[in-house]
């Protein structure tokens, strides 16, 4: 989907989030590759080369598929073809950056030595991949005494050797890419002059009057574009048309598999059988969780988790209580309240984590949780109790959790923590092992309720599946590359357009899952319908190939259709500038010059060159910067801007009170540029490398 999206120049303005994911794939990079595919024999297929080294598909593709994993973790188990195209942009941006940072560093001289290696390992100050290796799962504390633990235990163990070899090589790598962060930074500067003049430019104020005249008051239909006024503007803005990739348009026709009302009728039909067996069933959990479409945890759930039209009403009803079928966005919902209660909002606990595997099994460590939960109802110390026996991070702060809401912990854990009360130590066990559980403090108190939930989703019959891959089919046979408007248009179909598609997009305007289209339009050529009916998530398309735009400098011909709204712009300014040149012959001040093209001047206060938005129209750049270099008191000369044609004077400026704190100054400044100059050397260590890109064939 674009998500590396870099600067074009070195000091243009960079997206620090995206220079972080990069820098930060750099690093797990090799952590991603493990599995058999990176040690078995090469493949012979390649996803593309960069300097020389070449990309093969299978390590490539590990990569992939573990940032994939990564995805459908974040979001809930959902992964899209946006998604999927995300994960492929991140592994291959991980890929270039493998290689040109790692011989920029060889390049500059950068090195990790021994001493700065064992510090990030099991020094003082542990590499964040360290902190987040060794991390309590629940509480994400550093847990020091599990490092040790494994760096005495690879000696024994190959694999556990292996693992710590890579992760060390990773580590190196991070602190490779913290200095040569640094060094970029450390390169950069700001001078006092510069400081002074930005700091004008955001507080220097100007007192103006204008005249405007919007280029919408000038028909398109009255403007006869020459192929020498879009020349012209083609010439002046040639920068513009640089193309960083190859892209390619299409239009298309859209076949919808909506359900129709006769769906609609028998999934309603459909659902209410399914309502009545709901109600009678004897296991509710079992039944909802073998019929829905939608999982919702078998827990309490607190106000403002479900859908809206559920949420609204079902906290009002008891337990016993069944709710629906209501229909709402696309899905039925049917809810059987099986409890209520009112518990806290938060609460505050400590706990031991024993794991069974270091006391001899699951019946020791119960029992030794037992004899520790004996112990603190006694009068022990529990934060003691926990330092001597806990597994957990927490030890160290005597098994302190702090304070947390419903969702925070796992199920078990939870139900513990919220169903008992203040000073209650209870006994459980969840998946990370056995907790002895202190209630410290409950906060709040608000309704919660246990529910049985269904939701079926609205979806079209296959019979209206059918009936629209037909249509698709038959227009895909009859269509040919020089009637495919004009078809469309006669059988009654709307012709959509998704322009400058990259060969890696996952998404286009109008279709939901177009990789494969992409893919077989960048086999084809301009002009050509492209072979198959595809299938979006709600419609089948067919789609025709209609321009190709190469990487580098696009011609006129490329752009003529993309520009022709900025070219009616400028042949309009030259009719606007030519009635304003005749308003300002004789004209003695801008109420004048307002009279005569039947206009009133109207004023702007205080305005900053730094904000440069004419209030009630538009950001004007180029004609605020005018102004701000205009003398006082003298009618301009007409200036276009992207709105319209203005003519202005300048009433007054303010200048601002000297730099107090040039330091202060320089600081702030340095800091936007530093990060600037970060992604500036990346894009161009990129740009100069030689990159070869074969993804569109294999993704």
């Amino acid at each position: 989907m674009g998500l590396m999206t870099f600067m074009r120049t070195k000091m243009g303005y960079f997206l620090v989030g995206g220079i972080a994911v990069v820098l930060a794939l750099f690093v797990l990079e090799p952590l991603l590759q493990q599995g058999s595919a990176i040690f078995g024999a090469a493949s012979r297929t390649v996803v593309g080369s960069i300097d020389g080294e070449d990309v093969k598909y299978d390590a490539f593709n590990t990569k992939v598929e573990q940032t994939s994993a990564q995805f459908k973790q974040q979001y809930g188990g959902v992964m899209n073809a946006q998604m999927q195209s995300m994960a492929v942009d991140q592994a291959w941006q991980a890929e270039i950056a493998n290689v040109v940072l790692g011989k920029e560093f060889e390049r500059v001289g950068l090195a990790v030595s021994s001493d700065e290696l064992f510090d990030l390992v099991q020094g003082k100050n542990p590499s964040p991949l360290i902190t987040q290796y060794f991390g309590n799962p629940q509480t994400g504390e550093f847990d020091r005494t599990a490092v040790m633990t494994s760096l005495k235990s690879r000696d024994k163990n190959p694999q556990l050797a292996q693992q710590w070899l890579m992760l060390e090589n990773e580590i190196e790598k991070q602190a490779l890419q913290a200095k040569y962060t640094k060094l970029v930074s450390n390169s950069v500067y700001v001078t006092t002059l510069e400081a002074n003049d930005e700091y004008i430019n955001r507080n220097k104020l100007v007192n103006f009057k204008y005249v405007n005249l919007d280029y919408s008051s000038i028909l398109d239909a009255n403007v006869k574009l020459t192929d020498a006024d879009y020349k012209e503007y083609y010439d002046e803005n040639k920068k513009r048309f640089d193309n960083p990739a190859e892209r390619r348009d299409f239009k298309y026709v859209s076949f919808s598999i909506l359900p129709t009302a006769a769906d609609s009728a028998i999934v309603k039909t459909q659902i209410e059988k399914l309502a009545a067996d709901f109600k009678t069933t004897p296991n509710d959990s079992l039944f909802a969780a073998n019929n829905s479409d939608v999982k919702v945890p078998y827990t309490y759930l607190s106000k403002g988790k479900l859908d809206p039209a559920v949420d609204s009403v079902i906290f009002n009803y008891p337990a016993g209580s069944f709710y629906g079928p209501k229909f709402s966005g696309n899905s039925y919902k049917l809810v059987k309240v099986i409890d209520s209660r009112f518990s806290p909002d938060s609460v505050k606990a400590a706990h031991i984590l024993i794991n069974p595997a270091q006391v001899g099994g699951e019946d020791k460590a119960f029992k030794l949780a037992d004899s520790l939960k004996s112990l603190a109802q006694g009068g022990s110390n529990f934060g003691e109790l926990a330092k001597k026996f806990s597994v957990d991070g927490s030890k160290d702060q005597g098994g302190d959790l702090g304070t947390f809401a419903r969702g925070a912990m796992v199920a078990e854990f939870e139900n513990a923590a919220f169903n008992g009360k203040a000073g209650d130590i209870k006994v459980v066990k969840s998946q990370f092992g056995v907790h002895v559980i202190k209630i410290e403090k409950q906060v709040g108190s608000s309704k919660v309720v246990k529910l049985a939930y269904i939701e079926k989703n609205l979806a079209p019959s296959q019979k209206t599946r059918d009936a629209a891959y037909k249509k698709a089919t038959a227009f895909l046979a009859e269509v040919k590359s020089d009637n495919f408007t004009t078809l469309a248009q006669k059988q009654g179909y709307t012709v959509g357009v998704a322009d400058a598609i990259t060969a890696t997009q996952g998404y286009a305007p109008g279709l939901d899952n177009p990789r494969q289209l992409i893919r077989e339009g960048y086999e084809a050529d301009k002009g050509d319908v492209l072979p198959q009916v595809y299938t979006m998530d709600n419609a089948y398309v067919v789609a025709q190939l209609t321009g190709i735009k190469p990487k580098g400098q696009l011609s006129l011909e490329d752009v003529k259709k993309q520009i022709e709204p900025q070219v009616l712009n400028a042949k309009k300014a030259k009719m606007l500038t030519e009635k304003f040149d005749k308003a300002l012959a004789g004209a003695s001040s801008i109420d004048v010059v307002a009279q005569k093209v039947g206009k009133t001047a109207t004023p702007v206060q205080n305005m900053v060159f730094a904000n440069p938005i004419i209030p009630g129209l538009s950001q004007e750049n180029k004609v605020i910067g005018t102004v701000f270099g205009s003398q006082v008191g003298k009618l301009s000369k007409a200036v276009s801007g992207d709105r319209g044609v203005y003519v202005f004077v300048v009433e007054g400026f303010t200048n601002p009170a000297p730099l107090a704190n040039t330091f202060k100054q320089k600081e702030g400044m340095l800091m936007n540029i530093s990060q600037r100059a970060l992604g500036g050397a990346f894009q161009a260590l990129q740009e100069k490398a030689d990159i070869k890109d074969n993804r569109v064939k294999f993704y």
